[in-house]
């Protein structure tokens, strides 16, 4: 009677490695699309909602939005004329800079808005970094 073993055969451990190898390919080639969903994701939340409420705090606070020209700066530091009702800063801005999309560039701001004509056009100009093409990431 044969002694039983209790290793793993050659055989066993190249079907392992074979199925860790497809499982690694098949992530590794997909990444691209993952991370860049995720990106997206990103600005859409940081648009809609994290500006948004700093945005309403300032409104409550100032009276109105900022205007186009005063932009989003007013939201770190107060715009002529609106020191003494202005209570910020309304967003966390080290070093006094504004956040920046997932591509690196200024979130862009409108008011009155364009494509929101009651209120401001908050939007990310997307992973092309062109402002009014498909991939634009808005607050419409």
């Amino acid at each position: 009677m044969p002694a039983k073993s209790n290793g793993f055969t050659l055989l066993e451990i190249l079907v392992a490695l074979a199925i860790i190898g497809l499982l690694a390919g098949l992530a590794i080639s997909n990444s691209d699309r993952i991370f860049g969903q995720s990106q997206e994701t990103v600005a859409r939340i940081f648009v809609r909602d994290s500006l948004k409420t700093s945005l309403v705090r300032y409104k409550i606070d100032v009276g109105d939005y900022p205007s186009t020209d005063e932009g989003l700066a007013a939201l770190i530091a107060p715009a002529a004329g609106k020191a003494d009702r202005w209570r910020g800063p309304y967003v966390d801005a080290p070093g006094g800079r504004l956040p920046t999309d997932p591509w690196g560039e200024s979130y862009r701001y409108r008011y009155p808005g364009v494509k929101n004509k009651d209120g401001y056009d908050l939007y990310s100009t997307g992973p092309d970094r062109a402002e009014g093409t498909a991939d634009d990431i808005g607050n419409w």
